[in-house]
């Protein structure tokens, strides 16, 4: 049996793709599979990440069958397991992209949401509907929907339980960029690739910065930047750009190599 999610890695870039029709949903082997491709990514990091989908989904949701019987106990323990599979994402020093070419629930959003940038075909749409089984969002998607889009959306998201389409997550600054279906694809994955080409270590220092800021506001990021955002003179990639620039007169001329 094929895994689940796969991971491939193509130089530079990485690729973890959700295949598991007909809807990707999040049972126990979709769980295993994702969590053994991002423990895989985190042991030798990319220059940039790649998640997508296969299908007519990107994933239906979970499984319900995960939560059946579960004590509070277990539940607890699932969903201590299932962040750490999230902030192994939020950490990874490159950039993360989320490609959600159709439907995105629950998991699938949660999982979206712990990423650098979410691009979305039109068609897209994205719900967190954990009231119809009597739950509240418990892989993060609450509070990282409020931190794109504000406390107010992020409780009439959840608590509606509705579903919400690409464009107006858009204008909600939760979904980044909006590609095209018929380029979506390819356009995704351009984006990634310019990602890994990149200054890797200057987005790794961005991460680390806004992680910073959510979790001390300015004051924490700004001391970030005082006493660490200097390494990055260390880098041969800076170097290089530097050099390249006073060479040439203008930017545009340096190779990046992700050191």
């Amino acid at each position: 049996m094929s895994a689940a999610a796969r991971l491939e890695r193509e130089g530079d870039l990485a690729v973890i793709t959700l295949d598991s029709p007909p809807l990707n949903l999040f049972d126990q082997r979709m769980i295993d599979d994702l969590r053994a491709a991002i423990d895989a990514v985190a042991a030798e990091p990319p220059r940039a990440l790649l998640i997508r989908a296969e299908g007519r989904a990107v994933s239906g949701g979970v499984d319900v069958h995960v939560f059946a019987g579960l004590t509070p106990e277990q539940g607890s323990a699932l969903w201590s397991d299932l962040l750490e599979m999230i902030e192994k994402v939020e950490t990874l020093p490159a950039p993360v992209i989320f490609a959600a070419h159709a439907l995105t629930l629950t998991a699938a959003f949660e999982l979206a949401l712990a990423c650098d940038l979410i691009v979305a075909s039109p068609k897209a749409k994205f719900g967190l509907v954990e009231k119809v089984v009597g739950l509240t969002p418990s892989m993060g998607g609450t509070q990282r929907l409020a931190e794109r889009a504000g406390s107010g959306r992020a409780r009439h998201f959840v608590m509606s339980g509705g579903i919400f389409g690409a464009e107006e997550m858009e204008r909600w600054g939760v979904v980044n960029l909006l590609f095209e279906d018929h380029d979506f694809e390819a356009a995704s994955r351009k984006l990634a690739e310019e990602l890994a080409s990149g200054p890797t270590k200057a987005h790794a220092m961005t991460k680390h910065i806004l992680r910073r800021f959510r979790e001390g506001g300015i004051p924490a990021a700004d001391e970030a930047v005082r006493t660490e955002a200097g390494e990055l003179f260390a880098s041969e990639d800076l170097q290089n750009a530097v050099r390249t620039f006073l060479e040439h007169g203008g930017p545009g001329h340096a190779e990046f190599h992700g050191r």
